[in-house]
């Protein structure tokens, strides 16, 4: 695989992740989920990308011949009552899974800073606070964003909010998201958000 195609594998992954995890997905990418427009890899890349990917189509499987609007009603509500509540069981933030820092108190500060030394500010788009999963995705891919037009810096940047946020709060996450999701499209692109940070870590190390 050349380098184009890495980074496109890179920056696809981190966009099914966003879509699933930003808002309920809408039901035009729940429609390229059920006819095979978002396509599976062939060969092996991490333990949790490969479990990952192995769900998603055992979940696409059995709502194949269903509709679109259907299967889009049923995450909506599986969405509303894993993330939104009124007491959601799981809070996709990476303040509520630290133990060195309340929940969304000044571990906050500390993911704002780290955009902020990339010269980053999160899309308007994401009605969330800064250390939201759909948030850290967005900068993360970002850096990836930046790499591929040959910037450098970013390597390092990535890096570090790697080791200092996404790798101190995924392992809880994908732990929760096991206990309480059911086994369908979120606890998938969970397991693709893991393998992700894996991938991530180990590419960047190299790059460095």
């Amino acid at each position: 695989m050349d380098d184009a195609a890495v980074y496109d594998a890179r920056l696809e992954l981190v966009d099914f992740c966003i879509e699933v995890f930003w808002d309920t997905p809408g039901e035009e990418f729940v429609a390229e989920l059920l006819d095979g427009s978002v396509s599976m890899p062939d060969d092996p890349i991490t333990d949790h990308i490969d479990e990952g990917f192995e769900r998603l189509e055992a979940w696409r499987e059995r709502n194949r011949d269903r509709s679109p609007e259907s299967v889009h009603q049923e995450l909506e509500r599986e969405y509303t009552l894993l993330f939104v509540g009124p007491r959601p069981p799981v809070l996709p933030h990476e303040t509520y899974y630290r133990d060195d820092t309340d929940f969304l108190g000044e571990g906050l500060a500390e993911v704002s800073a780290s955009y902020a030394a990339a010269g980053w500010s999160p899309p308007e788009e994401y009605p969330e606070e800064d250390d939201f999963i759909a948030v850290e995705l967005a900068f993360l891919r970002h850096l990836i964003e930046r790499q591929r037009r040959g910037d450098a810096e970013t390597v390092g940047f990535e890096r570090v909010f790697i080791e200092e946020h996404l790798q101190q709060w995924v392992d809880p996450f994908l732990a929760e998201m096991r206990e309480e999701a059911d086994d369908g499209l979120f606890l998938a692109a969970a397991l693709l958000f893991r393998g992700l940070v894996t991938f991530e870590d180990e590419l960047v190390a190299q790059l460095a």
